[in-house]
């Protein structure tokens, strides 16, 4: 915390100490890391202060995250072997105040909800991950109404659609500006489903291997789309035209032939190697809207048995060979992981913030303690090789000061939870009472 405690100080206040506090109570407070029970177990910590810092205080989170990615870049980042992986990942929300929140897709529910959703990049070498950035989505209707927006606090500059893939071709090029280390860029099908991606990832020069949904349409020869000839009656034509024809990826006939398989390596797992069945081919993706179509590589690979098939295009060299092909394309499983660690030890979802400050400072501090973890899971690597993020948390649980420990403390922390739940339930009463009384009335009336 000393060392990113420059970044908690804005208009001549400093907020390090409860910053120092509220990240303690994410890796500290156990499985519940409201800020309640944070105050609960982090010495001199306080609920309402906590609140405060994290919705009113006036430190950049955008400064805190790009601290961050650039200190997770010194010690994992690199050229050719360190990836960018781009992933999105929702949060279940009650209401309609909280910034973002709309019924949309929740993946990690796997339904259409109430929630909010944002798009984050982890920086991964072989089995180190660190989150580096984090945007949320804001759906259209949230841009269609730019007063609520405003209420939630929104900047002027993020009352603006932008598609998650545009948030993410965003957090690629903000990666470079800051210097951020890696080779290639990694994302889910839901970032492949069309060629919009590929075009201007390639355009920025940037190595990738996007998953893509086996129906996605590929050419198997370069269409050389064209105009269609202007014959002098109606409209000039603008939509390009083809005479090749499309294949779904999971259709193409050099697929059945057993001999096109190899079986490689894709790298080392708990139960030994994990050896996957691997195929790849020069194919042309082209989206109707350009006049040139991209020669790219489709990869494709899968369990021994032929289960969990995965269909990859990548623009890396054709003589890169398979094996590290693979291994580039199966790296995304890091990014699951590091999303687990974020969630179960560094309380990534249990964050009660409903603007659009509140949001982003959370993440920032998840930020802060997932690199923390990281460093200290490098600097115990040759006497604990298998130390988790998990061990971690117990160890920090252990070690750390706690504040109810003592007889004195719990006994006031019960009474206090007592006085709030009395207040809550004298609440509820006047509030049915009320609603009996307005019943009476509109019947009265009624008669």
């Amino acid at each position: 915390m000393k060392s990113f405690s420059h970044l908690f100080i804005s208009y001549r206040r400093d907020v390090s100490e409860p910053a120092r506090q509220y990240v303690s109570g994410l890796m500290q407070a156990g499985e519940r890391k409201n800020m309640l029970h944070m105050a609960s177990v982090v010495p001199e910590a306080d609920n309402r202060n906590l609140q405060q810092f994290l919705t009113h205080s006036k430190w950049s989170a955008r400064e805190v995250m790009d601290a961050v990615a650039q200190r997770a870049s010194k010690q994992i980042g690199d050229k050719t072997g360190a990836c960018l992986l781009i992933d999105e990942s929702g949060f279940a929300k009650q209401g309609k105040k909280s910034v973002g929140v709309a019924r949309q897709w929740l993946g990690r529910f796997g339904k259409v909800d109430n929630g909010q959703v944002a798009v984050y990049a982890t920086l991964c070498n072989g089995k180190r991950t660190a989150l580096v950035d984090a945007r949320l989505y804001m759906p259209k209707e949230w841009i269609d109404d730019p007063q609520r927006c405003r209420e939630a606090g929104v900047p002027e500059e993020g009352i603006v659609f932008r598609t998650k893939d545009q948030l993410a071709l965003e957090i690629i090029k903000h990666a470079r500006q800051k210097g951020l280390k890696f080779g290639w860029v990694g994302a889910d099908a839901g970032y492949g489903k069309s060629p919009e991606v590929f075009y201007p990832l390639q355009e920025m020069g940037e190595k990738f291997f996007i998953d893509i949904p086996s129906d996605f349409s590929v050419y198997l020869s370069d269409p050389q789309p064209r105009l269609p000839e202007f014959k002098g009656i109606g409209r000039m034509p603008k939509a390009y035209k083809t005479q090749e024809k499309s294949h779904k990826a999971c259709s193409l006939e050099a697929l059945k032939k057993e001999d096109a398989w190899k079986t490689v390596c894709a790298r080392s797992a708990t139960r030994g190697a994990l050896k996957l069945r691997a195929w790849k081919q020069a194919v042309y993706v082209w989206d109707a809207q350009r006049e040139k179509a991209l020669k790219l590589t489709l990869l494709v690979s899968e369990n021994p048995d032929g289960s969990e098939r995965k269909y990859t295009l990548t623009n890396a060299p054709e003589t890169e060979p398979i094996q590290q092909q693979v291994y580039k394309q199966r790296q995304r499983f890091w990014v699951e992981r590091s999303f687990e660690d974020a969630k179960g030890q560094c309380g990534m979802a249990d964050y009660q913030a409903r603007k659009w400050a509140g949001w982003h400072h959370h993440m920032a501090l998840v930020m802060m303690a997932m690199l923390f973890m990281l460093e200290e899971r490098i600097a115990q690597s040759n006497d604990y090789p298998l130390l988790s993020c998990a061990d971690i948390e117990k160890l920090l649980a252990l070690f750390l000061p706690r504040r109810d420990l003592e007889t004195e403390e719990v006994i006031r922390q019960m009474e206090a939870s007592h006085r709030r739940r009395k207040k809550a339930m004298e609440s509820h009463a006047r509030m049915a009472k009320k609603r009996e009384k307005d019943e009476r009335f509109r019947l009265t009336k009624s008669n």
